[in-house]
């Protein structure tokens, strides 16, 4: 291998898209090296749900051993109406679902998650880390020079930003005006399973749809904790007013829910929230030799739990076209766009169709309950899509 191709892959940004792109690279035999401002390579967060296509990639990764104790397999989908508290629709995650899509639902600690992914990196002899967040670019011939912030000045073969939605990379490359506030905003808690006094659902993930609202619960760390997310849209967003999210919107979204449903806000941790982005669907991330991964290219809603599980098959694909065109960067990572933009597209895009869908009101919440009631839940059509996975080789993983 001549100088330029020993070069790293500077993968800016240390999350889990990030660690999934450096593992997908090393084990091709490309040598990487990981940016990360953090002092030390952390992840924070709650919970997140890994549907099958994304459990296929950790399980080939490698990923899995690592992980299996942490993780917790639910028995089920459940919707539940949050005004009456009458479940409208049950996907069973039992041994149908399993033949049909191959791998199992899972959900974990996104801290767990991290640890695996940094465990699975560091035994790769072409990975290494280095702390440092990147400022800005510069396209050579056959390669990139990346400026950190602190002045820092690294050679790599390529540069894929991985920084997340508020991306300096995607800036540069997109310039769409950045991220959409949706005026939609989280709580979340973790509380010990045996505090959890409503137990007809703790082995499920189960989601309460109300009004403007909604509220997730499923458990984590081997099924020790349960995971509670509130998410409602604020009333004062929609005034334009600068003050928005706060306690007393929280209370106040849920008034009109059941009082079983009321009850769970005591599980929520008062003092943080979030408030919720995404960024419009792009018709190119890449620039010479960089190129734009996870939440920098396509950052979605969590209402179909894909945001991580998409950065994951990104990565996966990305590897793929590499291997297929290692020394022509640019070309590859064109197919890799190629590959990818349009389903990513429709991740976001779905995502906050079904926003609206589960926050429903009125009669549109009756005609959402009939219709979740009529479906196929052997093969849900909006989810079949996207566990079937990606259609690949066997050898991309």
């Amino acid at each position: 291998m001549d100088t330029q191709e020993s070069l790293p892959f500077i993968i800016a940004g240390g999350g889990i898209g990030g660690l999934c792109t450096a593992l997908a690279l090393t084990r091709k035999g490309f040598p990487v090296k990981v940016l990360e401002r953090a002092p030390e390579v952390g992840e924070i967060g709650y919970g997140i749900q890994i549907a099958p296509n994304g459990h296929a990639i950790l399980d080939r990764m490698g990923v899995m051993e690592r992980l299996e104790s942490q993780v917790f397999y639910p028995d089920a989908l459940v919707l539940v109406d949050a005004v009456d508290a009458k479940e409208i629709s049950r996907i069973d995650l039992g041994a149908s679902f399993q033949e049909r899509y191959k791998y199992r639902y899972f959900v974990v600690h996104r801290r767990d998650l991290h640890a695996a992914l940094i465990e699975a990196c560091r035994q790769q002899d072409c990975f290494s880390f280095e702390e440092g967040e990147v400022d800005s670019y510069e396209n050579r011939p056959n390669g990139v020079t990346v400026t950190c912030t602190n002045g820092k000045m690294l050679q790599g073969r390529a540069m894929i930003g991985v920084e997340g939605l508020r991306s300096k990379t995607r800036a540069r490359i997109v310039n769409d005006g950045g991220p959409r506030n949706t005026g939609h905003v989280v709580y979340r808690g973790l509380v010990p399973i045996e505090d959890i006094v409503n137990q007809r659902y703790v082995n499920s993930m189960v989601m309460y749809a109300g009004p403007g609202c909604h509220l997730v619960q499923y458990r984590l760390r081997g099924g020790t904790v349960m995971n509670n997310v509130a998410t409602f849209e604020s009333p004062a967003f929609k005034r334009w007013e600068h003050d928005y999210g706060g306690i007393d919107e929280l209370k106040a979204a849920y008034v009109d829910c059941a009082p079983e449903v009321q009850d769970l806000l005591k599980y929520f941790s008062l003092d943080k929230n979030w408030l919720l982005h995404d960024l419009r669907p792009a018709s190119n991330w890449t620039d010479g030799n960089v190129t734009l991964l996870g939440d920098a290219a396509h950052a979605t809603l969590q209402y179909l739990a894909q945001g991580a599980i998409m950065a994951m098959e990104d990565a996966v694909v990305l590897g793929d076209a590499l291997e297929r065109q290692p020394k022509n960067v640019n070309a590859a990572f064109l197919d890799y766009q190629g590959r990818r933009l349009n389903r990513t597209a429709r991740v976001v895009t779905t995502a906050r169709l079904f926003g609206a869908i589960m926050h429903a009101t009125d009669g549109e919440r009756l005609l959402r309950n009939e219709m979740a009631r009529k479906r196929n839940v052997d093969i849900p059509w909006e989810l079949d899509w996207l566990y079937r996975g990606l259609e690949l080789e066997e050898k991309v993983y």
